[in-house]
């Protein structure tokens, strides 16, 4: 980089002062540019940009700043409910916030990164959570859910997944509260997004989409008039979001709708678009990036197949051909959502078999 200094903003990010950089078909406008924990980076004249901390190696959240006609603003996502969030936030209350009204608060899907801290911020300042209402349900539901330990019939689902009963028996004697911790108290109400609904704020009018298979049904919202989406986990630069079977739907096909969802994005969103995605840096290239997304998928859809010509599998013995990572304890659970998703839609399209043998799932060829 020529230059430390931040770039002035503009609307089309084109001309800043920083070199963009591009990788693998994207380009980043900002290059490596960054806000700081609790800083605000003016993205355009009207949005801002900042960081929060998330634990391990995602390491942060973007969050989005939307001025309100009112001279008020409002927020897009709101960062997990644990201290070193909360401390950022009340920086920026004393700081560079301290004059402005906080209007509303926007939340792309249920994950605790995005609604953590949702509930907290709408009872301090009284204003309303906007929501799809699939996903403030999930987020109700999973905060409601008071349990000391797993309920059977999820244990059984980790069975069907291969789960041997050393790992079982760890996650039966362990805690099943981690989702309630890590998301602050929710207010009983919201304010309903709707896919295709058009939301004014400030002077830019904001289209809800909704995709599914990383969430029931992930919202972004995206200014087709200013080249512009915030895009939360659906499109991201570097990595892939995660699409696993969900114990709240143990028989459903996540990956299909992930593949779906996809389609959908590619035909609506301009090639130019400016994605602002909730882990990475703002990108354009979006075109390439879901071709890619739903390649990757395909080509591991397509290895599965073929070991199992020859290899009967449970979905615990498809890591290694899923994933180009050592799975270990931090990520095992993750992994076998993952890999469940990938045979379930290989099943669902007729193109492998499945046999339950005292409880656990075996796959094989058609």
């Amino acid at each position: 980089m020529a230059t430390n200094t931040p770039p002035a903003y503009d609307a089309s990010l084109a001309d800043h002062g920083f070199e963009a950089k591009e990788l693998k078909g994207l380009t980043y406008p900002l290059g490596e540019h960054a806000p700081q924990y609790g800083e605000i980076y003016p993205i355009a004249p009207d949005i801002g940009w900042t960081r929060m901390p998330v634990p391990g190696n995602l390491a942060h959240i973007n969050l989005w700043l939307l001025d309100e006609a009112n001279g008020g603003y409002a927020i897009a996502d709101t960062g997990l409910f644990m201290p070193p969030t909360i401390d950022q936030w009340q920086s920026l209350f004393k700081g560079a916030l301290a004059h402005r009204d906080l209007t509303r608060i926007f939340v792309t899907h249920f994950h605790p990164d995005h609604v953590g801290c949702a509930g907290w911020l709408a009872n301090k300042f009284k204003v309303r959570i906007w929501m799809n209402r699939t996903e403030w349900l999930m987020a109700r539901m999973l905060t409601a859910e008071q349990l000391d330990h797993p309920p059977e019939d999820v244990l059984s689902n980790r069975k069907f997944a291969g789960f041997d009963e050393e790992r079982i028996d760890i996650l039966r004697k362990g805690d099943w509260g981690g989702f309630a911790r890590a998301v602050s108290k929710l207010p009983t109400g919201h304010v309903r997004m709707d896919d295709g609904q058009v939301i004014q704020v400030g002077r830019r009018d904001w289209t809800v989409m909704t995709g599914g298979g990383h969430t029931p049904e992930h919202a972004c919202l995206v200014d087709f008039g200013n080249g512009m989406i915030i895009a939360g986990d659906q499109i991201l630069p570097r990595i892939t979001s995660n699409v696993s079977v969900m114990d709240s739907e143990p028989e459903a096909d996540p990956l299909g709708e992930w593949l779906a969802s996809i389609a959908k994005f590619r035909a609506a969103l301009p090639a130019d678009m400016l994605v602002l995605p909730a882990h990475g840096e703002p990108f354009t290239g979006v075109h390439v990036r879901l071709d890619k997304l739903a390649s990757g998928h395909h080509e591991r859809l397509d290895k599965l197949e073929l070991q199992l010509r020859t290899t009967e599998m449970r979905a615990v013995d498809t890591f290694s051909l899923l994933f180009d990572r050592e799975i270990d304890d931090s990520v095992y659970g993750l992994a076998a959502g993952e890999a469940q998703a990938h045979l379930r839609h290989l099943h669902f399209a007729g193109r492998i078999k499945c046999e339950i043998r005292d409880g656990v799932g075996w796959y094989h060829a058609a």
